[in-house]
């Protein structure tokens, strides 16, 4: 058979990326390989795509110059859309502040019961997606975030549309996407409903504080913070950073945990390696097949960059053109023998410094502490139920994330 790259010259410009991303999905590792070693960027009508770990972190440690332009028609003035800018830096640091760090184990503690809770009421079957790894990121964000009095599948519907718009609705996704208009719409929908959720949420928030019955919560941190006047953060600064919490916690944590199960339970040999370990009290090894799971089973194989000037790659020779696409594939830049001693080997005791699960640089994931305990302790209570087994694959119908992922186990 010809390889990859033969193929790809052989095919019609406008059919190149089609099929380079059908590869990422069903034998990404060989296409890699290939790419790393002859093609390290390869390029393509709609884009440049990026494969080797020197060059991938080039990209992502340059915000001035590979920038997320492209998430500005979906975010607006969130300061996730900016590069190097005050506000971004600002608003990220005040988010980092009312996520304490100090709380990680009573989050840990809380994902744990919850997860137990929605298992043992399932009866020995449950859809783990819906049922579970959608449910317990929505019970954190209701009960410890502060969204209180919220409609659990509202919360749903908002984060998924925001997803799929800013990260699965982007001019190169057009091959795949059957009507990029209809999810515009609504993700604008689904933010309307949102801010007129959490204006008169903020607003109670601070007749709780000026009568000294305000809880503890992010939501009430951040009302706090603006009240003082200290920085540059009023009223709908304070709804758009609550919606990012949400928005950033939901799909990323379900998507994440979904992968980690589906990767573990098609690898029987380490199987029952794996479920000896999510039965130790100390979940530390555990937590090592989870995260080197998520290394051959990412949620995002890539990030997206627009080049803002001419840039040269970390071999010296590739020059990147202004208004190019880029594609950093941090899948295959976790497999870069360059930096993964005997990369094709799954081992849960390898670490997650050269890692990419929580994006890298500038805009590294905002709660990527709290989605350190949470994804780990989903997939570990999974794992200790008696004779659990996956009885049908992961379906994501038709759309970028996962939808149904059916399991049972011995229910005594």
């Amino acid at each position: 058979m010809a390889s990859y790259l033969d193929r790809i010259e052989q095919a019609a410009p406008a059919a190149r990326w089609p099929m380079v991303r059908q590869w990422m999905e069903q034998e990404p590792l060989p296409l890699f390989a290939e790419l790393r070693e002859y093609r390290p960027v390869l390029e393509l009508p709609e884009l440049s795509f990026v494969t080797r770990f020197e060059d991938c972190i080039a990209v992502l440690r340059q915000p001035e110059v590979f920038t997320v332009a492209l998430y500005q028609p979906k975010q607006g003035g969130y300061w996730m859309s900016h590069d190097e800018t005050a506000r971004h830096w600002r608003e990220k640091s005040i988010m980092r502040s009312v996520l304490d760090l100090e709380e990680l184990a009573t989050v840990r503690r809380f994902i744990g019961e919850r997860t137990v809770s929605l298992l043992q009421a399932a009866g020995g079957g449950i859809d783990a997606v819906n049922g579970l790894c959608r449910a317990i990121p929505i019970a954190l964000v209701r009960e410890r975030f502060g969204f209180t009095e919220s409609d659990p599948e509202q919360l749903r519907e908002w984060s998924y549309w925001n997803q799929y718009d800013a990260f699965h609705n982007q001019p190169f996704d057009a091959d795949r996407v059957r009507d990029s208009a209809q999810i515009v719409a609504r993700r604008a929908a689904a933010n309307a409903q949102m801010v007129a959720y959490l204006l008169p949420l903020v607003q109670r928030r601070v007749a709780l504080i000026m009568a000294g019955q305000a809880p503890h919560d992010p939501v009430t941190r951040l009302v706090r913070i603006a009240l003082s006047g200290a920085v540059q953060f009023d009223l709908p600064r304070i709804v758009q950073n609550v919606g990012g919490l949400l928005i950033g916690t939901v799909e990323t944590t379900s998507h994440a945990a979904i992968n980690a199960l589906e990767e573990l339970f098609r690898r029987v040999d380490l199987l029952p390696q794996a479920i000896a370990a999510a039965e130790r009290p100390d979940p530390t090894d555990f937590d090592g097949y989870v995260w080197e799971a998520l290394r051959f089973n990412p949620p995002f194989p890539y990030f997206f960059r627009k080049c803002a000037k001419r840039a040269r790659l970390a071999d010296g020779t590739t020059t990147v053109e202004p208004g190019t696409t880029v594609l950093p594939c941090v899948h295959a830049a976790m497999f870069d023998p360059a930096v993964f001693e005997r990369a094709a080997d799954f081992d849960p005791a390898r670490g997650t410094e050269n890692t990419f699960h929580f994006g890298y640089g500038h805009h590294e994931c905002l709660g990527r502490h709290i989605a350190r305990q949470m994804v780990p302790e989903i997939v570990r209570n999974v794992l200790r139920l008696p004779g659990i087994q996956a009885t049908g694959p992961v379906e994501k119908r038709g759309g970028p994330f996962p939808e149904s992922f059916p399991l049972r186990w011995n229910a005594g």
